[in-house]
C-alpha cells in the first residue's frame, strides 16, 4: 500500500478546495521529492482556484507556488540537489532550457514553461515533486516560513523594481502596499531608491512608512497622480503596480514621470485602460514583468539573508486555506499568509 499525504485540491473552479488523502508521489528520473515545511499563499493561487485567467489549469490540481521544504528523495540522474537540502518550489516550475528565451535568461516566458500550483501540483500538500534545475536554494539564515513569500512575492517585486530601471536616489512608486507591496518597499530602499507608497488602506500605508517609505498617498482621499507629482517634483521615475485592482492600473501612468517606466505585476481580471495621449506625449514606457529568473531569485533571497528584507507573515494550518482565500478575496489579509506544516 502506498504511503499517503494530505493535500488541498481544486476539484472545480470557484468552489472551496477539497481536502484529500492522496498517494505521496515518487520522484522519477530527473525529479526530487520535498517534504513541505511551509507554503505561502498568493493572490495567484486564488486566481488559479477560480479559473480567472485566459490560460487555465486543469482540475483536479493542487495550488501553491511558494512551497519550502527539505529534499527527502532524489530520482536518477539528479546531481545538483541532495537529500537534506532546503529548497523552494516557485512559480517557474521548469522550462525547456534551450529556446531563445531560456538562453537569454528569460525562461519565465518559455513556451514550454510549467508553473507550480498551476500546470504542476504545488505546495498545498505535505510533499511536492520538483525539477531540481529550477528550485530555489534557501540560504541557511532563513527559516522555511520566512522564505516562503520571497520565492514569489519577493522575486516578483524585486524583478519589477529592476525593470523600472530606476537608479539609486531616484523615485519609485509602489502602488499597493499589501502582500507584494510591503516587500517591494523594502527591496526599493535596499536598492537605494526613494519610495512613495500608494494604497487605499491607512493601516497598510502606516506599515509602508514604518518599512521605509518616504511618503505615502491614500488614493481615496487625494488624486494620486497630483500627489505623487508634487511629492517627487514631477512624477516617479518608476512605478510598480502590485495591486490586483484596475483602479490602481488606471492611476499608474498618471504617477509616472516623463520618460519614466510603469511596470505591471498585479493581475486583475480585465483589460488595462491606457491613456494613450499621455503615454505618447510623455514618452512613457509600460512594461509587464512576470516573476523573475533564477539569478533574480538568488539575489532576492540574498537581500533577505542579509536582513534587509523581511516578509510580514501570518501563520495558518493547511486546513484554514478556504478561510484564507475568502479573506484574501475581500482584502482582509494585511501582508502574506504562510501555511505552516511543521506544527499540528
Amino acid at each position: 500500500m502506498s504511503a499517503k499525504m494530505h493535500a488541498a485540491v481544486v476539484e472545480e473552479f470557484g468552489k472551496p478546495l477539497v481536502f484529500r488523502e492522496v498517494d505521496i508521489p515518487e520522484p522519477g528520473r530527473g525529479q526530487i521529492l520535498i517534504k513541505t515545511e511551509a507554503c505561502g499563499v498568493c493572490h495567484t493561487d486564488l486566481h488559479a482556484a477560480k479559473g480567472d485567467w485566459p490560460v487555465k489549469p486543469n482540475p483536479p490540481f493542487t495550488p501553491g507556488h511558494e512551497g519550502i521544504g527539505r529534499v527527502v528523495a532524489v530520482g536518477a540522474d539528479v546531481t545538483i540537489v541532495r537529500a537534506g537540502d532546503r529548497v523552494g518550489v516557485p512559480w517557474l516550475y521548469s522550462a525547456c532550457g534551450h529556446c531563445e528565451y531560456c538562453l537569454t535568461a528569460w525562461e519565465t516566458v518559455c513556451a514550454e514553461a510549467e508553473f507550480g500550483g498551476y500546470t504542476k501540483n504545488g505546495g498545498f500538500a505535505e510533499y511536492i515533486l520538483a525539477d531540481p534545475n529550477y528550485v530555489a536554494h534557501i540560504p541557511s539564515g532563513l527559516s522555511a516560513q520566512e522564505a516562503a513569500p520571497l520565492i514569489c512575492a519577493g522575486i516578483t517585486t524585486y524583478k519589477g523594481l529592476k525593470m523600472t530601471e530606476a537608479r539609486p536616489g531616484e523615485w519609485v512608486v509602489v502602488s499597493g502596499a499589501g502582500g507584494l507591496g510591503h516587500l517591494a518597499i523594502q527591496y526599493a530602499k535596499a536598492m537605494g531608491l526613494q519610495v512613495c507608497a500608494v494604497d487605499i488602506d491607512d493601516g497598510k500605508l502606516a506599515l509602508a512608512r514604518k518599512l521605509g517609505a518616504d511618503f505615502s498617498v491614500n488614493a481615496t482621499r487625494e488624486d494620486a497622480g497630483e500627489a505623487v507629482s508634487k511629492g517627487t517634483n514631477g512624477g516617479a521615475h518608476g512605478v510598480l503596480i502590485t495591486a490586483p485592482s484596475l483602479g490602481a492600473f488606471k492611476q499608474g501612468v498618471g504617477m509616472t514621470r516623463k520618460r519614466g517606466t510603469c511596470v505591471l505585476v498585479g493581475l486583475p481580471p480585465g483589460d488595462f485602460p491606457v491613456p494613450l495621449f499621455d503615454v505618447v506625449a510623455n514618452c512613457i514606457t509600460i512594461r509587464g514583468s512576470f516573476v523573475g529568473n533564477r539569478e533574480d531569485m538568488a539575489e532576492a533571497l540574498a537581500f533577505a539573508a542579509d536582513g534587509k528584507v523581511k516578509a510580514d507573515i501570518e501563520l495558518q494550518p493547511l486546513t484554514a486555506i478556504n478561510d484564507v482565500f475568502d479573506r484574501l478575496e475581500h482584502g482582509k489579509v494585511a501582508a502574506r499568509v504562510v501555511l505552516d506544516f511543521t506544527t499540528g
